[in-house]
């Protein structure tokens, strides 16, 4: 069997940007939530899909802001998507999914933890990480976890993580924490971009095992011993940066892998869409409870 782990912040946000905007019965924008939905049954209406959780950012802040104020948070977050999230929860919880919604951590950190808790298991074989984040590609092992692009359908490997950033998974926090990550908030260390981070990671896979000196890097002595002195001026923010982007596996997730499978929308889905102002998603379930 296989598992689909769905990054339901994405999720949302991508449904914001591209689904039709939509009142409810009261008045509030419900389009990203009703676009989630038609998303998650897509999803389900594929034959292989039938093991499946979602994982919400419940508040956008979690243990990291403390650790970096620059990291990402709800400031300058349009509302009309901050006040779906509940519903949006509300809305894949009647639809018979295993919600994970997280506060102390972030939604990614309840992939990961869901990653390492049911790969250990025989009969899962294989499990796929619905998302685009770059810090969930950290957990792709081999063919057996993989990272699905369900827009642009595309999927990323071992291999495919390799050839997409030039180090393997294992490497990812580090590439991460040099490069930076607009999207966490954190800026990286200066003049380490892409491919020269690449080059050195894929040598030493690690920050602490770059070596001082320059001419071990495999790029021209001058640029190595620039990158090599912002390295050094900058060393704890890099190791911080790290910290930020190394995702947590130990999320207290309750559900067992008989929990995840599917057993079909409940009866709360057609009151929900109801109240959502969309009538037609129930027609649309091939399943109930």
């Amino acid at each position: 069997m296989k598992i689909h782990l769905v990054d339901g912040t994405y999720e949302l946000f991508r449904a914001h940007f591209g689904a039709p905007p939509k009142k409810s019965t009261s008045g509030q924008e419900v389009g990203a939530t009703l676009g989630l939905l038609r998303s998650m049954l897509l999803l389900l209406s594929d034959p292989e899909v039938t093991h499946v959780a979602v994982a919400f950012d419940h508040v956008i802040e979690s243990f990291r802001n403390k650790m970096y104020k620059g990291y990402k948070s709800s400031v300058g977050v349009d509302p009309v998507i901050l006040n779906q999230f509940p519903l949006a929860e509300a809305a894949v919880k009647a639809l018979g999914l295993v919600i994970w919604p997280m506060v102390k951590f972030e939604a990614d950190d309840a992939i990961a933890t869901a990653v390492v808790k049911f790969k250990k298991i025989k009969s899962v074989e294989q499990i796929v990480i619905c998302s685009v984040d770059k810090d969930l590609t950290q957990m792709v092992d081999g063919k057996r976890v993989v990272s699905w692009d369900r827009r642009r359908e595309i999927i990323l490997d071992e291999k495919g993580v390799t050839e997409k950033f030039g180090v393997g998974p294992e490497s990812i926090p580090d590439f991460l924490a040099l490069v930076g990550d607009s999207a966490d908030g954190y800026p990286g260390i200066q003049g380490w971009g892409e491919k020269s981070t690449a080059t050195v990671l894929s040598k030493f896979k690690h920050i602490e095992a770059i070596p001082n000196d320059p001419n071990e890097l495999g790029l021209g002595l001058g640029r190595a011993t620039t990158l090599l002195g912002n390295l050094q001026q900058n060393y704890k923010d890099a190791l911080l940066f790290r910290e930020l982007s190394t995702l947590r596996t130990d999320v207290p997730i309750k559900e067992g892998l008989a929990d995840l499978k599917w057993q079909g929308a409940t009866s709360k889905l057609k009151k929900v869409c109801l109240e959502l102002g969309d009538t037609r998603i129930p027609e649309r379930v091939t399943k109930w409870k």
